[in-house]
């Protein structure tokens, strides 16, 4: 209830996500003996929520969030940034969660920006993700696995403008709509991070997350908040002067935010002095 709370109050857009993600989670924490720790992949455009999700997600299982000792966070272009040194960072990778989830079954580890990752460096953690009871004595079946990726972005416009031009409402979107969309485009995509992974090859990541882009009324949604996370009053006119600095697509309906919400706080300090 808590989880579900905290996604309707703060993310804004997203049923899809909302859903799966939700369901996800109160499956796998309901679970006394998981088959496998719990893997879900993110995709969109940025702005569209998905480092806030897997923010309100890290919080769920340990309050501190990111400043959590047992949440993890792997940024592709710092962490892992030269591609003749892939060998180097799979051991490295391979030590660290081996490390962590021996300190805390329940970690989580949060990997950004999977569209830099280097080809075949993420399939360094399979065995961790697999069905095994154990490896090397330890057991990784409580522990959650979140990668975010913008690859994909592309296919799920497109197929959100699709629904958009026969007339359908954005909410009649489902999983099944986007899921089997994804998961091929990915492992095709040599700039995923998951290009022709053996994570997907081996089913081993139980959802791919459709973000939705985002248009005019969620944008205002997120102004919104970012004022009341402030403490202002919201000023309606505000809202809407931050909005129309805002830019759009395709270019000729203008539907679409086309950075989402990432530029929100800026251009709200802007209209705040």
């Amino acid at each position: 209830a808590a989880l579900k709370a905290q996604l309707d109050a703060r993310l804004f857009g997203q049923h899809v996500a909302k859903d799966v993600v939700l369901k996800a989670v109160m499956g796998f924490t309901n679970n006394p003996n998981p088959k496998k720790p719990l893997t879900l992949s993110l995709h969109g455009w940025a702005g569209t929520g998905k480092n806030f999700l897997s923010q309100i997600l890290a919080e769920h299982v340990h309050p501190a969030g990111l400043r959590s000792k047992f949440v993890h966070l792997f940024l592709a272009t710092l962490h892992f940034p030269h591609e003749d040194q892939v060998k180097l960072y799979k051991e490295q990778l391979q030590n660290w969660i081996r490390g962590n989830v021996s300190a805390c079954p329940h970690s989580v580890f949060i990997f950004d920006e999977m569209d830099k990752m280097h080809p075949g460096l993420i399939d360094a953690i399979k065995p961790f993700l697999d069905y095994y009871e154990q490896v090397d004595r330890v057991s990784y079946r409580n522990a959650i696995f979140i990668f975010l990726s913008n690859a994909g972005g592309d296919l799920i416009n497109k197929a959100a403008l699709d629904f958009w031009t026969s007339g359908k409402h954005r909410e009649e979107i489902q999983l099944k709509d986007l899921e089997p969309l994804l998961s091929v485009g990915v492992f095709n995509n040599k700039n995923s991070g998951l290009w022709h992974s053996s994570l997907i090859a081996r089913n081993l990541i139980d959802y791919f997350v459709p973000f939705l882009p985002l248009e005019h009324k969620h944008v205002k949604m997120c102004i919104r908040a970012e004022m009341t996370a402030r403490g202002y009053a919201v000023n309606e006119k505000i809202v809407q002067a931050v909005a129309d600095e805002m830019t759009f697509f395709p270019k000729e309906q203008k539907i679409y935010s086309d950075k989402g919400c990432k530029t929100v706080q800026a251009k709200l300090d802007i209209h705040e002095d």
